[in-house]
């Protein structure tokens, strides 16, 4: 059976990265996003709800986010929920749910001097030497389909046969109990 674990998100960026340099030489760069969503309650009351999301990127696309994202920023991340187990200060086991992050993209205008908004960013095939996958710039541009082509002539089809009539009996159908 398959399976898939995918999110995307469309938000801001809630606070500066922060950015970790590994002894291995891998880098990860952890944020957090914010989506909102506005919804009318029955008795007409607008409400607007926020979720936050905690986002962590590996290697080159962390570098990337450490240069040009900043807090307020919007973004377009696109990865996988990860579980992480840790035990709080009570000694209790808690669980929480992480954004893997193995695209993201800038959305809206120049801010600070960073990037201009559009730019995209996609992890490639990991190195057998390195333990985090590396991540490289992807083509600014998704990439377009050929447009379709038409259709190969089709053979013509053998004749068709004249349909058969209709018996009378179903001619008169407007006496049945029908509702429609």
């Amino acid at each position: 059976m398959a399976s898939m674990n995918k999110v995307i998100l469309i938000g801001n960026v809630g606070n500066d990265p922060e950015v970790r340099y590994l002894d291995g030489g891998s880098v990860v760069a952890k944020f957090s996003v914010a989506t909102n969503e506005r919804y009318t309650t029955r008795t007409g009351e607008q409400v607007d709800q926020t979720e936050w999301f905690r986002v962590e990127v590996w290697n080159d696309q962390a570098k990337t986010i450490e240069k040009y994202v900043k807090k307020g920023n919007q973004i377009y991340v696109e990865g996988r929920l990860k579980t992480e187990t840790y035990t709080d200060r009570e000694g209790k086991e808690r669980f929480s749910l992480t954004v893997r992050a193995t695209t993201f993209q800038f959305l809206g205008g120049r801010q600070d001097g960073g990037s201009d908004g559009g730019e995209s960013y996609a992890e490639s095939a990991p190195r057998s030497d390195v333990s985090a996958p590396r991540q490289q710039a992807a083509p600014a541009a998704p990439a377009r389909q050929a447009a379709p082509q038409p259709a190969p002539a089709r053979q013509a089809a053998p004749a068709a046969r004249k349909p058969e009539p209709v018996p009378d009996d179903l001619n008169n159908a407007g006496d049945d109990d029908l509702p429609f």
